[in-house]
């Protein structure tokens, strides 16, 4: 097969890009990178700034810190429930509103569009908000984390379009006629044939949940209930450490050496659930955005 000979030009610009993407992902991976080597280091190398590139006296105090405190792993256990309830929760009211509104025989459904889209465009603001949530009892419970961002309309617009490109009308004519009705062609015939767009509904949720930091820093008072964000941020922001994360008393002289450790630990620790699911669900979340975006 005889290939096509590039220009001189062309060969400057793909050159150009090629150098362009290995710089942004320079940029992009050495800080990854000096996190988990400074997270595996020593106490004294990550104070002196020994640490560079590779880990430098290789110790994992920090993690062993992180799990023997009772307060992260309460954190980390509250951002497990949270992921998931929310995941579940968001994800069966998406499917329950985006389904009607792809079906052309749905009346009002152009209507009902404008006024989930409107919700994106104008907002009540955050007081307004506090006292709903407020005069709802859900101050200091689990549901302020969960009900407050229960759907998102973005997800709804992406899910609806999925419907309507890929579930065709001569489909659910053939389910209506052996007596299929609605809830039954959603169930049985609907979500089997939609798992990448549920995947991608999954991963938007998932990762909310999981970074979810704003909710709790408003609606919740009570450190039974904080999730492992909260827990990070004090660490990281008010480099708040209980006493009992030291195990060695020689470390006692070194509390600050071992605050700046535990920020790059629990820095790892909080973000590997992510990095661990993400590269099963990246070939629907492209897929999916891409539908949302060109149809939507």
């Amino acid at each position: 097969m005889k290939q096509i000979r590039m220009s001189r030009g062309d060969r400057f610009f793909f050159a150009a890009i090629d150098v362009f993407l290995l710089v942004a992902l320079l940029v992009v991976l050495y800080p990854i990178i000096y996190i988990i080597s400074s997270s595996i280091s020593s106490t004294t190398a990550v104070i002196s700034g020994k640490v560079w590139l590779w880990p430098v006296d290789f110790s994992l105090e920090g993690y062993k810190a992180i799990f023997k405190n009772n307060q992260i792993m309460t954190g980390y256990g509250n951002t497990i429930f949270y992921t998931a309830a929310g995941t579940i929760i968001n994800v069966g009211m998406t499917i329950l509103a985006a389904y009607p509104l792809s079906r052309k025989e749905f009346r009002g459904r152009n209507l009902m569009m404008l006024l989930f889209v409107f919700t994106m465009l104008f907002q009540a603001g955050l007081i307004p908000t506090y006292l709903t949530v407020k005069d709802y009892g859900l101050i200091d419970t689990r549901w302020a984390m969960l009900l407050p961002s229960a759907i998102s309309v973005f997800n709804i617009i992406i899910a609806r379009t999925y419907y309507q490109s890929t579930i065709s009308d001569e489909l659910y004519e053939a389910a209506q006629l052996d007596g299929c009705n609605h809830l039954r062609f959603m169930y049985h015939i609907v979500l089997p044939l939609s798992k990448a767009i549920t995947a991608v509904l999954v991963l938007f949720y998932a990762v909310h949940h999981w970074n979810s930091f704003f909710d709790a820093l408003i609606y919740l008072s009570d450190r039974n209930l904080f999730p492992l964000q909260i827990i990070l941020r004090d660490i990281l922001v008010s480099n708040s450490i209980d006493p009992s994360m030291i195990t060695d008393p020689e470390l006692m002289a070194q509390r600050e050496g071992l605050a700046d450790l535990l920020k790059y630990s629990l820095i790892i620790v909080a973000s590997l659930p992510v990095w661990i699911a993400y590269p099963f669900v990246q070939k629907y979340f492209v897929k999916g955005v891409m539908i949302g975006s060109v149809k939507g």
